[in-house]
Order: C-alpha cells, then sequence, then structure tokens
C-alpha cells in the first residue's frame, strides 16, 4: 500500500508541474518571452521524468499482482 501512496503523491506533483508551468506558457505563446520558453522546455522536462517513475512503479506494481 505503501507504493501505491509513493505513486500517487507523485501523480500529485506531476499536476502540480503542469499547473505550475501554465503561466510560462502563456508568456511564451501570447508575449514571445525567450526566457519563459526556456522555463516551460524546463519544466517539461521534469515532467517527462516524473511521468516515467510513475509509469516504472505502476508497472512493477501491477506485475508483483500477476
Amino acid at each position: 500500500m505503501l507504493q501505491r501512496d509513493s505513486i500517487m503523491e507523485k501523480f500529485n506533483q506531476l499536476k502540480e508541474l503542469v499547473a505550475s508551468m501554465e503561466a510560462d506558457a502563456e508568456k511564451f505563446y501570447v508575449k514571445n518571452s525567450g526566457a519563459a520558453g526556456t522555463r516551460v522546455r524546463k519544466t517539461l522536462q521534469e515532467i517527462k521524468t516524473l511521468a516515467q517513475e510513475i509509469r516504472n512503479e505502476v508497472t512493477e506494481i501491477k506485475n508483483k499482482e500477476k
């Protein structure tokens, strides 16, 4: 059960990362701010890494239940 709680914590972190990126995405796409684009790319990389961790944990739990 502890591992499932860990995944839910990471899932909540993932949602927070997406929400935190919204202002920078608007600055980049609407106001053409290059610095905001850099921050968007950095956040997307963090999202990618976190999503892969979640994916690996889900696979591990799924395989243990077989």
